[in-house]
């Protein structure tokens, strides 16, 4: 069984399980999944140049990819919470809601709310990642959060909470999408709601991602902690009805 990791430190040590860059090769890799919609099929593993980074194409079938959309906008399993600009959703550990604006800035305050736990509905997606080896069955993922976008709405440049570990696996369904990868000088934890993200130090090298429907992108190493990943608020080239929903993966350690 995997040591469990103590501190923050520890995230920057090598990690031993998580790799899967194919050493000295640009082809893509294929590996073997197995899910209750879609029998064995391969699916193709791309590199990016944004080290750490892979995506993995078709992670999931069409028939998988209407079940799970059904499933998150089905009223009578789950709300959606919608104090954002985007439409969001958590699974597992406790989430914020956004104050409403007033003329009197001391009488809000943000409320804390537990997050339903991880539901069962998603157990295949998290048993199809760990039989990709994307994680181990020891650290399976306890935390989601969905987002939806549409219109010219993103995202600001941010990297996942540190007290959550690596590998950060994110599956995009609906319309296809580009994510923006910022390096930065060295690793750096802010959210994006304290405003500590933009204080983050770029190195100006900037990568963008495309992200094709139904497609898993999975963050290791540099790209879990030192690049930061935002989507461009922006309406160009997503056309007419274009929306994006994105299932963001973590585990705590």
């Amino acid at each position: 069984m995997p040591t469990k990791r103590k501190a923050i430190h520890d995230f920057f040590q090598p990690t031993k399980k998580y790799s899967r860059s194919p050493a000295n090769q640009d082809a893509p890799q294929r590996c073997q999944t197995e899910g209750p919609l879609k029998g064995k099929e391969a699916v193709q593993i791309k590199k990016t140049p944004v080290p750490g980074l892979l995506l993995y194409i078709d992670f999931v079938n069409h028939a998988e990819e209407e079940e799970t959309l059904a499933f998150l906008d089905d009223p009578k399993q789950y709300t959606w919470r919608t104090d954002l600009s985007r439409r969001t959703m958590h699974f597992g550990g406790t989430y914020c809601l956004m104050p409403q604006k007033t003329s009197n800035p001391t009488a809000t305050k943000l409320v804390v709310l537990q997050a339903p736990p991880m539901p069962q509905k998603l157990q295949w997606l998290i048993q199809r990642m760990v039989d990709s080896d994307i994680y181990d069955n020891e650290q399976r993922p306890q935390y989601c959060i969905v987002n939806e976008y549409t219109g010219d709405l993103g995202i600001s440049a941010h990297t996942e909470n540190f007290q959550f570990g690596e590998p950060v696996a994110g599956l995009s369904l609906s319309s296809p999408c580009h994510i923006r990868f910022h390096e930065l000088t060295t690793p750096f934890d802010g959210s994006v709601r304290s405003g500590n993200a933009a204080k983050a130090q770029k190195t100006r090298r900037v990568v963008d991602v495309k992200l094709p429907a139904r497609s898993l992108l999975v963050m290791n190493g540099p790209s879990r902690w030192s690049w930061q990943h935002e989507i461009v608020r922006s309406a160009k080239g997503r056309g007419p009805g274009w929306k994006r929903i994105s299932l963001t993966f973590r585990y705590k350690p």
